[in-house]
């Protein structure tokens, strides 16, 4: 009985079976209305990171991801580029209105990657200097020198 239910397959119809995937369902696009700008301006480069308020990170972009090469990337105008566009994508893509910006480093690019938020037309909520001081460590361990 079993065996009169088996069908025989031929090899054209094996492979029809085979070649057909399984479909993967598409991810919808996060709508994230409020977000954090990370900006790390350095003396070679500017790095910007668009994030939603977790930390999960919507775009980013760089001075040299730009197509600025060498001392140029460390220049106000190359960071402002760079902010420019991780913020218009970050715009387009994930409705952003409005960012919380923190900045680290002591580059040329700190103040006109700001600015550059501003021209793009999201609102700026609170500004956030985050560069670490040095202090000269604790005291280290042992007894006193003379």
């Amino acid at each position: 009985m079993a065996e009169e239910e088996i069908k025989a397959t031929t090899a054209p119809e094996a492979t029809e079976v085979a070649a057909a995937p399984k479909a993967k369902a598409k991810k919808g696009k996060r709508i994230v209305n409020s977000g954090e700008v990370h900006i790390q301006a350095t003396f070679n480069n500017t790095i910007i990171s668009v994030t939603d308020k977790t930390g999960g990170v919507l775009t980013a972009s760089s001075a040299g991801a730009n197509g600025f090469r060498g001392s140029k990337k460390g220049t106000a105008f190359a960071a402002g580029v760079a902010a420019e566009k991780a913020l218009d994508l970050a715009k387009k893509n994930h409705a952003l209105n409005s960012v919380d910006v923190y900045v680290s480093g002591i580059g040329l690019g700190r103040d006109a990657a700001i600015r550059a938020i501003s021209t793009v037309g999201i609102k700026i909520d609170s500004i956030t200097d985050v560069t670490p001081i040095a202090h000269g460590g604790v005291r280290p361990k042992g007894e006193r020198k003379p």
